[in-house]
């Protein structure tokens, strides 16, 4: 196992210094730890504290968050470069694929500690956090209902070399209508042959692998729950072709495209559950993101809110510090209420989905929506206290502004967010 061979030769992977600065041996023991690998090991009944193992993966996600993410990022920002090198040693450190089952040889963390770690890392950039975590969201239609055979052919790929996937649903005329798809994918003998073109695809031009969503019930009659299947497509494969580089408000470093198929042809083998079942296998897989993705945007808010704070205790006016006037402080007091109430909220979702809640859709959601809420106010109120330096490019809450727009809008905009809150709660109250 991958995650074993990490534990035995982690002081192979990085220098004396790394190790000396981050203690990664007792990193990986806790990674490796059959009892680490058990949601339930949070404890039971109602707990705040986090177990010292815990303690260990934010901590070591703090410091490569400051240490090798807070320094480049401006520099990725600016020039749009893909992060490899930060990926490369974020993946030889154990700070990627967490949620990769054992015997692919992944980790197989729960979603609670996954969120520890994605807060730290959004922290330090979310555009190069969501470049990282992407590889969740690809991974998991797998998790959700692929074979054995299949996630140990791919996911275990993840596990093996700093590689990347991608989840490729969108399309140009269907974002959050995810039912108006209209790649098809065709029986053709032993393959399927798909044919069309996804758009804004995280990771588009960097995966090894696509989860893609694909029409193989032509009537459009029939139900979303019956007429989409999903399929794992290599990217080498003939007619896959990624398109170009896509330039953002924000998270630029992130690789966003398009990709188009062109009758390409896909083994049945590939196919993830069953014919037909493809819309709630991709549908299913983000009640396993969508609190990492939060998560995130908590990592952000959290980012906006120092920033902001230090530049209030050192700029003055009036004689004394800006943070010793009223207005200012109240907009520092309601910065950290969000991310207080956003963090309770992410833990809240991603206990849900480890200890598989009947809520989970419904504390996923609302995790979703106020953390991605609670990111934009905070960034907006960081560039307000900055004043005319907040609206400059060399002060680090502008690249915060622009980064943390997109968590309103990917993996479930606000809207669809409140859709689904709304929906949830409707059907706790029938009951």
């Amino acid at each position: 196992m991958i995650a074993q061979r990490l534990c035995a030769s982690s002081l192979k992977l990085v220098t004396s210094q790394w190790t000396a600065r981050f203690g990664f041996g007792c990193f990986f023991r806790a990674c490796s730890s059959a009892h680490m690998m058990q949601p339930e090991s949070v404890g039971h009944g109602f707990n705040l504290e986090l177990s010292e193992q815990q303690k260990e993966f934010q901590s070591v996600a703090r410091r490569f968050a400051r240490e090798e993410i807070i320094p480049q990022a401006a520099h990725y920002d600016k020039t749009g470069e893909y992060p490899m090198p930060i990926i490369e040693k974020a993946w030889k450190l154990g700070l990627m694929n967490h949620i990769i089952p054992q015997h692919c040889g992944g980790m197989e963390l729960g979603i609670f500690d996954i969120c520890l770690i994605t807060e730290e890392i959004a922290y330090g950039c979310t555009g190069i956090q969501t470049a990282m975590e992407a590889n969740s969201l690809g991974a998991s239609p797998l998790l959700v209902a692929g074979t054995k055979e299949q996630q140990n052919k791919y996911l275990g790929q993840l596990t093996e070399a700093p590689i990347m996937c991608a989840y490729c649903v969108t399309e140009p005329g269907a974002g959050s209508d995810v039912a108006g798809i209209k790649t098809t994918a065709k029986r053709c003998g032993s393959d399927y042959v798909l044919n069309g073109e996804k758009m804004w695809i995280t990771n588009g031009g960097k995966a090894n692998w696509y989860f893609v969503l694909a029409r193989t019930n032509p009537d459009p009659k029939v139900s979303a729950g019956k007429a989409f299947t999903g399929f794992v497509v290599e990217a080498n494969s003939p007619g896959v072709t990624p398109g170009r580089k896509e330039w953002n408000m924000g998270q630029r470093c992130s690789d966003t495209r398009g990709v188009t198929f062109d009758e390409v042809r896909v083994p049945k083998e590939n196919v993830i559950g069953e014919e037909g079942a493809g819309f709630k296998i991709a549908m299913a897989a983000f009640d396993k993101t969508r609190a990492p993705v939060a998560a995130g945007a908590v990592g952000l808010a959290k980012r906006a809110l120092d920033e902001a704070t230090a530049f209030a205790l050192e700029r003055k006016t009036f004689g004394k510090p800006i943070a010793e006037h009223q207005a200012v402080a109240f907009l520092l007091a309601e910065m950290a209420i969000g991310v207080e109430l956003a963090r309770a909220a992410v833990r809240q979702a991603s206990w849900a989905v480890d200890h598989r809640s009947p809520y989970t859709t419904y504390y996923a959601s609302i995790a979703k929506a106020y953390a991605a809420d609670i990111a934009n106010k905070n960034a907006t109120d960081a560039v307000q206290i900055f004043g005319g330096c907040g609206f400059n490019s060399e002060y680090p809450v502008e690249k915060l502004m622009r980064d943390a727009k997109i968590f309103q809008i990917y993996e479930g905009t606000a809207q669809i967010q409140r859709l689904i809150i709304a929906r949830e709660h409707m059907k706790l109250h029938k009951k």
